[in-house]
């Protein structure tokens, strides 16, 4: 199932991507010598194999859909597994529904329905709730905050609601042979739904009824009021009610047939598992393309190997065929291009949606109570956003990106990178311009008293800050060998203005442990950086919504670290996910909020992530996606070949 727009999921994935990133740089072997006769040995000749070998970072610790899947799972699924939809490029694409729904073509309607107090309805600040006196609604046809009104209690009131239909292609089958029917996608529903099954429960608790209508047909209808711009995905991935129903929900992730050789659609099917080892799978006869010559390969092996240079010497060696992304090779760049250009392999980059950035503590929890100085709060150090600005074109952001990423990335303007087709070209820009950013703070009151941009900046006549205090921030990440080098650049960068940073690396589970006293998810701190992974394409600007602030009132579960909270940009980000294009402008909507983010700046983006992979010369079809779930997401197309398209 693809749930993009869900707070809880966006940062279930979060976490799994910071821990992932916590690599320590492997020792780089030595560069090839390109001389002329190692390189006629390297010609590739024709292979005739029918074995495909992956090597994945990891062995997966379950293959259970709704288990604790780590990228190399997800890269196993999409072997045994084809869909349900696809996203690559931005876009959304069917690979076993028929088409996906749209408002245009009616499979998908919103509809107007009559709701009375005791109805489940969905309010205006997307809580689902029961219909009672001082309800906050939104009527039918409003999709702002000007027209939403509260409820009396008695009367009755329209609103709308969302009916999409999804149907099956004709004739899948599981590769058991048991055909495949749009139950199976009600049952994934159900287990999903159930308390013992993790995960968020999100769009199941804004869902009114999901139901098969139809041998390959099902429907979706939202609770009333909630009017949802990524409908076209509230499609349940199917699993097999026939081979599960035997076993609770709280059982499944522990039965061997479904976590570690879960039946699928796909072009694979897994035939033996090595645990420590490797995954053998064997072609699924019964896969719903196979009359296209798919898949290309008789036989596909995942092997498991974490270290990187072994990785990479396997794969020149021709034991491994493809190294998926989830190897940790961003510290091998410059070894992989060199290998690149001696034709022993093919490496692949694509920037990722997972956004690096660096959050300013602008609301620490500490000032929930209300700021004081008296009572031994921290001054405000950023509750002017002047302040936030300048040291944003004091970030050096452009020689991450040059030394650490290779120029594989790009210094982000907003929270959506910039081939998106919903991307604010006129948003304000903060370049790396020390004179500018040294002026501004000045503007705001941080003075350079001696002249000396070695000493700290202090404070005379900035709000909030006693006069004297000196711009000294605590700046708090992982020790991953990557985030050193950025930390390091960019506390270089900010010594130029003035600015001077304390260092401080923690484990992972420190700094992303939940509650109240911790680093993040406590608010306490100056200065952080991380990332965060949106599950979807749809922009998330709910990450920086006053609503995802963490603190006592939501159990510390928000990711809005900084602790930004502007009741402009909340609106303008409700209503670009209420909006459903027929009256406002969806790209005007997320004009207007990347316009209030750049100018307010909660948080500096620095880069976004970027995937890195490589596959043997002559393996056609092997290419990475910013969108993309999987690196694998066509391994049914791969092949071997001379001349492969794009290469």
């Amino acid at each position: 199932m693809s749930n993009l727009h869900n707070p809880a999921s966006i940062m279930c994935l979060c976490v799994v991507t910071l821990l992932s990133a916590c690599a320590a740089k492997s020792p780089v072997p030595a560069p090839p010598e390109p001389t002329p006769t190692r390189q006629a040995a390297l010609t590739p000749t024709p292979v005739t194999q029918k074995t495909l070998t992956i090597c994945l970072g990891q062995e997966p610790a379950s293959l259970y859909p709704y288990g604790t899947l780590n990228a190399s799972a997800r890269s196993v699924l999409a072997a045994i597994y084809d869909g349900p939809i696809d996203s690559n490029s931005y876009g959304y694409q069917a690979v076993i529904l028929q088409k996906l729904p749209s408002l245009e073509d009616g499979d998908a309607l919103l509809e107007t329905v009559t709701v009375k107090a005791g109805d489940e309805v969905v309010a205006a600040d997307d809580l689902p709730v029961t219909l009672a006196a001082g309800a906050r609604l939104r009527p039918a046809g409003c999709q702002a905050d000007d027209c939403v009104v509260t409820y009396d209690g008695v009367s009755e009131i329209e609103m709308d609601q969302m009916v999409v239909n999804f149907s099956l292609l004709p004739g899948l089958t599981w590769s058991d042979g048991n055909v495949l029917t749009a139950d199976d996608s009600v049952y994934s529903f159900e287990l999903a739904s159930s308390p013992d099954t993790p995960g968020s429960k999100y769009l199941i608790d804004r869902t009114q009824s999901y139901e098969a209508v139809e041998e390959l047909m099902v429907q979706w209808w939202g609770k009333p009021g909630y009017v949802d711009p990524a409908y076209t995905t509230n499609f349940w991935s199917p699993t097999p009610r026939h081979a599960w129903q035997d076993f609770k929900a709280a059982e499944l992730p522990g039965v061997d047939a479904v976590a570690r050789a879960p039946i699928g659609w796909g072009p694979y099917v897994i035939d033996e598992w090595l645990s420590g080892e490797s995954i053998h799978l064997k072609k699924n006869p019964r896969y719903f393309r196979a009359g296209e010559g798919l898949p290309k390969f008789d036989d596909l092996i995942f092997r498991f190997v974490s270290d990187s240079n072994l990785a990479i010497s396997q794969l020149i060696a021709g034991t491994c065929d493809v190294l998926d992304p989830g190897i940790p090779l961003d510290n091998q760049v410059e070894i992989l291009k060199a290998f690149d250009a001696n034709r022993q392999l093919k490496v692949k980059f694509a920037s990722s949606m997972n956004l690096e950035q660096l959050d300013f503590g602008i609301l620490p929890a500490a000032f929930d109570d209300g700021f004081s100085l008296a009572a031994g709060d921290r001054p405000d150090l950023f509750g002017d956003r002047r302040t936030r600005q300048a040291i944003a074109m004091c970030l050096d952001r452009q020689k991450l990106v040059d030394e650490v990423l290779y120029g594989l990335s790009e210094v982000p303007t907003s929270f959506i990178p910039s081939g998106h087709p919903l991307y604010n070209e006129t948003v304000t820009e903060y370049s790396y311009d020390v004179q500018s950013g040294m002026r501004l703070l000045d503007e705001v009151g941080w003075k350079d008293q001696d002249n000396d941009p070695v000493t700290a900046r202090q404070a005379w006549g900035v709000a909030g800050v006693p006069d004297g205090t000196e711009l000294k921030l605590s700046y708090v990440t992982t020790g991953a060998f990557q985030r050193r080098q950025v930390s390091e650049i960019l506390d270089i960068s900010l010594a130029e203005c003035g600015i001077q940073v304390d260092l401080q690396y923690l484990d992972p589970l420190d700094l992303y442990r939940i509650g109240e006293g911790n680093p993040l998810f406590g608010r306490r701190f100056d200065l952080a950086e991380f990332a965060l992974a949106s599950t979807g394409l749809e922009p998330p600007c709910n990450w920086y919504a006053s609503s995802e602030i963490p603190g006592a009132a939501n159990n510390w579960m928000g990711i809005n670290f900084s602790g930004y909270n502007n009741p402009i940009y909340d609106a303008a980000c409700q209503s670009s996910g209420n909006n459903l294009g027929q009256e406002v402008s969806l790209d005007g909507l997320y004009t207007d909020v990347q316009k209030i983010f750049s100018d307010d700046l909660p948080v500096v983006p620095l880069y976004w992530q970027v995937k890195v992979g490589a596959a043997r010369v002559g393996l056609c079809g092997f290419w990475l996606d910013p969108t993309s779930v999987s690196s694998l997401w066509n391994i049914e197309a791969y092949e071997f070949g001379e001349n492969c398209p794009g290469d």
